[in-house]
Formats: C-alpha cells, sequence, structure tokens
C-alpha cells in the first residue's frame, strides 16, 4: 500500500465517520420535522371550523348592527318629533308671556288710578280735617285773646 493509499482510506474513514456523527442530529432534526409537520397538519385542520364559527358570528354581528341601525333610525325620528314639539311649545311659551304682559298692563292702569283716586281722597279728607283742627285752634286762641 502506498502512502496514497493510506491517506485515501483514513479519509475514507474520517468521512465514513463524519457522515454517523451528522446522522444522529439529521434523525433527530427528521423528527422535530415531523413534528412541526403534525402541529400545521393539526392547526389547519381545526382552522376550518373555527373559520365557519367566526364567519357565523360575524353575520349574527352584522344582523345585529342592521337591528341597531333600525333602532337608531326609529330614535331619530322621534327625536325630530320631540324637537317639533319642544318648538310648538316654545311658541306657545312665548305668546302665553306676552299674553300675559297685555293682560297685566290691562288690569294695572285701573288699578293705579283707582288706587290714585283713593290716595287722592284720603289725602283730601285729612287736609279737610286738619284744616277743620287749624280754624278750631284759632278760634279758640282769638276768643282767648279777647277774653284777656
Amino acid at each position: 500500500m502506498s502512502g496514497g493509499s493510506i491517506a485515501a482510506l483514513i479519509a475514507a474513514g474520517a468521512f465514513a465517520m463524519l457522515v454517523l456523527v451528522l446522522a444522529v442530529p439529521i434523525l433527530r432534526l427528521r423528527h422535530t420535522v415531523d413534528a412541526a409537520t403534525r402541529a400545521l397538519s393539526d392547526v389547519a385542520d381545526q382552522t376550518g371550523p373555527m373559520l365557519t364559527t367566526v364567519r357565523g358570528t360575524i353575520e349574527n354581528v352584522n344582523v345585529a348592527l342592521g337591528q341597531v341601525h333600525t333602532s337608531l333610525d326609529g330614535v331619530n325620528l322621534q327625536l325630530a318629533r320631540l324637537d317639533a314639539i319642544t318648538n310648538n311649545v316654545q311658541h306657545i311659551s312665548t305668546n302665553v308671556a306676552n299674553l300675559s304682559t297685555v293682560v297685566s298692563a290691562a288690569a294695572a292702569n285701573p288699578l293705579v288710578k283707582v288706587a290714585a283716586l283713593g290716595y287722592g281722597v284720603r289725602k283730601a279728607a285729612a287736609n279737610r280735617r286738619q284744616a277743620d283742627e287749624d280754624k278750631a285752634v284759632r278760634s279758640e286762641m282769638r276768643r282767648r285773646r279777647r277774653e284777656k
């Protein structure tokens, strides 16, 4: 055997050893890849029913949103009616306030005149009494002066 063949034999043995050493991690890697493949297959199998359930839920949500939209349309209609009623009540309250002012002015004017007449009569009567008393006092003073 020559030196070249011994070197080739050693190289072949080293290569065989390398193949054996790398075979163990490759086999373990194969098991890992198989497990990952099974997991992905299980996920794919479960995803279909989940997507069907999600689709049904979304359809139910869309139906509920349609009902909410219909309800909101009804509420908006009622709010528009309430707004019209509120405007009418505002006009009525304005008219009542104006009517109250007119009635107050119409009733107050004669009442003020009656009150002024009453005051004038009381003042005239008081002045008359005062004048009578003053006249009586003056005549009494004149009589006393004459008697002295």
